[in-house]
């Protein structure tokens, strides 16, 4: 029973420390990973920001300059540039991905880094 319970304890700890996320703290290597999970969102048939514009109707080319903080979260959007769509697709854009959270990577607690990103939905 004990060396049941000590393998289970083992199995428990190797499931939890494969769920933790990568800390990066470097720009390059931000602008990466964040890069592959804004383009997986953006692949059909189940990325979430596909979905989004699907539902919505979403149209057009949009540059953001885009600041990820704690806890992996987007914590500011700023439109650098637009082509197609109008002003109210390019607000909804940038909620969905001010509302976007990193599921792979976490920076630093109290660093905060932007990157540019360009969302093709065309």
């Amino acid at each position: 029973m004990k060396y049941l319970l000590i393998i289970t304890a083992l199995l428990i700890s190797i499931h939890v420390s494969a769920q933790q996320k990568l800390l990066v703290d470097q720009l390059e290597e931000i602008e990466n990973t964040a890069s592959k999970e804004f383009k997986q969102a953006m692949t059909p048939p189940e990325g979430s920001l596909y979905l989004f514009a699907r539902e919505g109707n979403i149209k057009g080319v949009y540059t953001f300059k885009i600041s990820i903080g704690d806890k992996n979260k987007v914590t500011s959007v700023f439109v650098i540039e637009r082509e197609g769509g109008n002003i109210q697709m390019q607000n909804k854009v940038k909620d969905a991905i001010k509302d976007f959270k990193f599921d792979t990577f976490k920076v630093p607690k109290g660093k905060h880094y932007n990157i540019k990103y360009t969302f093709n939905f065309n």
